[in-house]
C-alpha cells in the first residue's frame, strides 16, 4: 500500500509597508525558503523597483489590485499572507477577493482597518496632516518623500544605509483613500504581531486585542523589535511566521 502524498509547505506572500518594496523582505524570505517554502515578495505600483511608475493617480485601489493580481497570475493557493505597516491596508482590502486562497493572514505591526477607513484614520489626524505637509514641502503636493531609516527603528549603520538607499516616495493618495470592505479580513484566521514599542496607534491595538480575546482564530504575539523588524530581527520574525503556518 503506497503512502499518502505529502502536501508541500504552504507558500508565503510577504507584503511590504509604505515607501518600502519587496526588497525589505530579503532576509526573512531567505529563512523561509531554507525551511522549504515558496516565497513571493511583490512590490506595489510606484514603489521600490517599480518607482519609475510613480504617479499622482496611484491610489489604494491600485495597490489592492496589485496584490490580487499576484495571487491570480502566480496561481497562489493556501498561502500565508503577511502584511507590514501600510501593507495591512492593502491586504485587508484584497481579502475580499483572495480570502479563499489564504490559509492565514499575518499583520506585522500593520494597520488593520475597518471598512471605509483610510491610512489617515489609522495614524490619526496629526500624523495624517504631517504626511500632507511632507508632500507639500518635498513632494510637489502629491507624493510623500522617503523618511530616514531611523523613523522605522533601523539604527545599525549598515542596515540604515541599505534601507535609505532603497526606500522611495509614495503617492499621498494611497494614504488618503478609504479602503473597501474588510469584513473577510476581520473574520479570517490570522495572527497580529505587535512590535514593542509599536508604531501602531493605541486604538488599533486595542480593537485587535479585543478580537483576540473574543476569537481564538486570531492569535496575538509581542515581538521585542523595531517597526522594521524584517530588517532588524529577521530570525525572530521568521520564527513567528513559521508558527503561523500551523497555528489553529
Amino acid at each position: 500500500m503506497s503512502a499518502a502524498p505529502i502536501s508541500p509547505p504552504p507558500p508565503f506572500v510577504l507584503l511590504h509597508g509604505g515607501r518600502h518594496g519587496g526588497w525589505c523582505w530579503k532576509r526573512v524570505a531567505a529563512v523561509l525558503r531554507q525551511a522549504g517554502h515558496v516565497v513571493y515578495t511583490p512590490t506595489l505600483t510606484g514603489l521600490g523597483e517599480r518607482s519609475h511608475l510613480l504617479s499622482r493617480d496611484i491610489g489604494l485601489d491600485i495597490h489592492v489590485q496589485d496584490l490580487v493580481a499576484t495571487f491570480e497570475f502566480e496561481d497562489i493557493e493556501d498561502a500565508v499572507l503577511v502584511a507590514h505597516s501600510y501593507g495591512g491596508m492593502v491586504a485587508s482590502g484584497a481579502m475580499e477577493r483572495i480570502a479563499d486562497r489564504v490559509r492565514r493572514i499575518v499583520f506585522l505591526d500593520a494597520h488593520f482597518p475597518r471598512t471605509g477607513e483610510s491610512h489617515g484614520d489609522m495614524v490619526g489626524a496629526a500624523r495624517a496632516a504631517e504626511h500632507a505637509a511632507m508632500a507639500e514641502r518635498g513632494g510637489e503636493g502629491w507624493y510623500i518623500p522617503p523618511s530616514d531609516a531611523s523613523w522605522y527603528g533601523v539604527t545599525d549603520p549598515d542596515d540604515a544605509a541599505w534601507v535609505n538607499s532603497h526606500t522611495t516616495s509614495q503617492p499621498l493618495k494611497t494614504y488618503q483613500d478609504p479602503v473597501g470592505s474588510t469584513d473577510r479580513a476581520w473574520s479570517h484566521p490570522g495572527m497580529f504581531i505587535e512590535c514593542v514599542p509599536s508604531s501602531m496607534q493605541p486604538h488599533i491595538l486595542e480593537r485587535v486585542r479585543k478580537r483576540h480575546a473574543e476569537d481564538p482564530a486570531l492569535s496575538y504575539r509581542l515581538l521585542h523589535a523595531t517597526h522594521d523588524a524584517m530588517v532588524t530581527a529577521p530570525e525572530a520574525v521568521s520564527e513567528l511566521l513559521l508558527e503561523a503556518v500551523g497555528s489553529e
